[in-house]
């Protein structure tokens, strides 16, 4: 595993001695529905904000970018079809949520005046995870030929929460990619295949080594790395590593710890238009300009 900066003031991360773990506290590492007591009030009533918020918004809902129910977009078009967009991936350890469930976080961004595409991807274990980041580049690809005719014709910023930020940084390198804004993430794959998680999602070995963003090489294009200073000390630590592992190779991009943000709570900085992760999409795009 990646080494961890000395003066790191986040609480240690119980992975330095991973292998004395035993199953159930090396799941603890990155139990985020358990590391935040309130996390069932909160997936709740963002389920609840974001039902009202697509129903307020029904014009581009289920746009389908390959076959299938969930490869679909939700599309929240901007008054201008140059206007930037946010492509926001949901989380969810590559295995439960939907597209559906993260529409009130178009809100913020919305009211600046840039659209928000939320695409859907298949989940584990019907979905491999290189099945996942394939579907992504798929609807990547999608955006830039179809967006225009839908109202979405601007510059990409690519966003993820969760595993969703996996899947954001693997394709910062995308064409149609200008910035990324990873959100919460989980950077190395390989601690997750020795936890409950990999019960569903059954990570290969070339998998751990090819779609793990801390174990591939730089791309040299912005990218915002966000985390909570609530979260859990293995998000908070990957953050941080894959931040210095991208400044030593120069490339460009700030890391945004977001004061007193849990795992959930970090995106209601996306429901205002002044909201931090809604002014870190817009510097992080500027940083590409």
């Amino acid at each position: 595993m990646p080494a961890f900066a000395l003066d790191d003031p986040t609480p240690p991360d119980p992975r330095r001695r991973w292998d004395s773990l035993n199953f159930a506290t090396r799941g603890a590492c990155y139990d985020n529905n358990a590391g935040v007591p309130d996390s069932a009030a909160q997936v709740a009533a963002r389920n609840a904000a974001s039902a009202a918020y697509r129903a307020a918004h029904p014009a581009g809902l289920d746009i389908p970018y390959a076959a299938g129910d969930r490869t679909a977009f939700d599309l929240y078009p901007a008054a201008e079809t140059g206007a930037p967009c946010l492509v926001f991936i949901h989380g969810g350890y590559w295995q439960r949520n939907a597209r559906a469930d993260f529409a009130c976080f178009a809100e913020g961004l919305n009211a600046a005046g840039w659209s928000v595409a939320m695409p859907g991807y298949n989940l584990a274990p019907e979905a491999s995870l290189a099945g996942i980041a394939a579907e992504i580049g798929a609807a990547l690809d999608w955006l830039a030929g179809h967006g225009p005719s839908r109202g979405i014709g601007g510059p990409v910023v690519l966003a993820g929460w969760s595993a969703g930020a996996q899947l954001a940084a693997l394709h910062l390198g995308h064409p149609a990619v200008s910035a990324v804004l990873a959100i919460s993430g989980v950077y190395d794959l390989a601690p997750i295949r020795e936890t409950y998680l990999n019960e569903k999602v059954g990570l290969s070995g070339d998998e751990i080594a090819t779609l793990s963003p801390l174990r591939l090489p730089v791309v040299p294009k912005p990218m915002t790395i966000a985390y909570g200073s609530r979260e859990l000390p293995a998000l908070v630590h990957d953050a941080r590593n894959l931040h210095a592992l991208r400044s030593a190779a120069h490339a460009p991009g700030a890391l945004l710890p977001v004061p007193g943000a849990d795992h959930f709570s970090i995106l209601n900085e996306f429901r205002r238009s002044d909201g931090l992760l809604v002014r870190a999409a817009q510097d992080v795009l500027g940083g590409a300009r």
